[in-house]
Order: C-alpha cells, then sequence, then structure tokens
C-alpha cells in the first residue's frame, strides 16, 4: 500500500511540475540575426512569462516583445530604462552622460558597431518616457529595434529570457 501512495505521489508531483512549467515559460525560437553572437538564429530561449510583473525589467535584460504592428513578437536587449538619456559616441553606450561597458558585444568588431546617436535624434525624446523602454539587438548593423521603430511599451513585453 505505501509503494502505491509513494508512486501516486512520484506521479503526481511530476505532472504538478510539467503544468507549472508550461503555465510559467515558454520557449521562443530565434528568428533572424539582430541577437548574434549573443544568441544564433535559430536558438530556443526559454521565456519567463510572468518574472516582470513581480520584478522590475533591468537594464541589459533580454526581452521579447510585440513588435510594431503586434504581428510578431521580438526579441532584443533592454538599454535603457524610463527616465534614461541613450547616447552612443565612439561605438560606446552612455546612459545619463557616463560610459557602460558592454561585454555581450562582439569583441571581433570589424569597424562600427553601433554608430554614433542620440535619443532625441531618433525618437525625438531626450529621457525615455515612464512606462516605456528602449531595446536594441546586439547585432547592431543588422537588427531592426528602438532607432528605428521607437520605444516599446512596458506591457507589450511578453517575458524575459531565462539564461
Amino acid at each position: 500500500m505505501k509503494k502505491r501512495i509513494v508512486a501516486f505521489t512520484t506521479i503526481g508531483v511530476l505532472v504538478s511540475i510539467i503544468i507549472l512549467k508550461n503555465l510559467l515559460f515558454v520557449e521562443y525560437k530565434v528568428e533572424g540575426v539582430s541577437m548574434r553572437p549573443t544568441y544564433e538564429e535559430g536558438s530556443l530561449l526559454s521565456i519567463n512569462k510572468y518574472s516582470h510583473y513581480f520584478l522590475p525589467v533591468k537594464r541589459f535584460d533580454v526581452v521579447v516583445f510585440r513588435g510594431p504592428g503586434k504581428k510578431e513578437d521580438y526579441v532584443k536587449r533592454v538599454i535603457g530604462l524610463p527616465g534614461d538619456k541613450i547616447e552612443y559616441k565612439d561605438d560606446q553606450l552612455l546612459v545619463n552622460e557616463e560610459p557602460v561597458p558592454e561585454p555581450y558585444l562582439s569583441t571581433n568588431k570589424l569597424g562600427t558597431q553601433t554608430g554614433d546617436f542620440t535619443l532625441k535624434e531618433k525618437t525625438g525624446k531626450r529621457k525615455i518616457p515612464e512606462g516605456y523602454l528602449f531595446v536594441i539587438g546586439d547585432n547592431r548593423i543588422q537588427s531592426y529595434d528602438s532607432r528605428h521603430f521607437g520605444f516599446v511599451k512596458a506591457d507589450q513585453v511578453v517575458g524575459r529570457v531565462s539564461e
């Protein structure tokens, strides 16, 4: 009798874990090369669908969000948070006029990776508004991101990539 109870308990726990995992996490397949070298095309990412509701999205988190027109999802890195002033000068990220290292970028750079720009040039605003994020792909030259379509509403975030 005890063996049956242990077996049923074990099966119940395993089924509960599988159900819970599927409720909290979803797999996302990377399409395109905008996040290289961090994620190659075809990489499978585990997306935590709820962590951003309990813990705020931080600078350099990789998130999946509903893209412009809400036709598809994008995976990009958050480099700007509400209230931030973002600028690139001589391929160096400046957040609120302070240089910030970007260790996730390829060290095998041939020429400029990001190019110079200010937030105002790209969005018409000096700072990122409340409730918005500024996102960029790690493969800056081949990424369609906030430099092109502007800010991402925080409520468009589908989830955060779990490392």
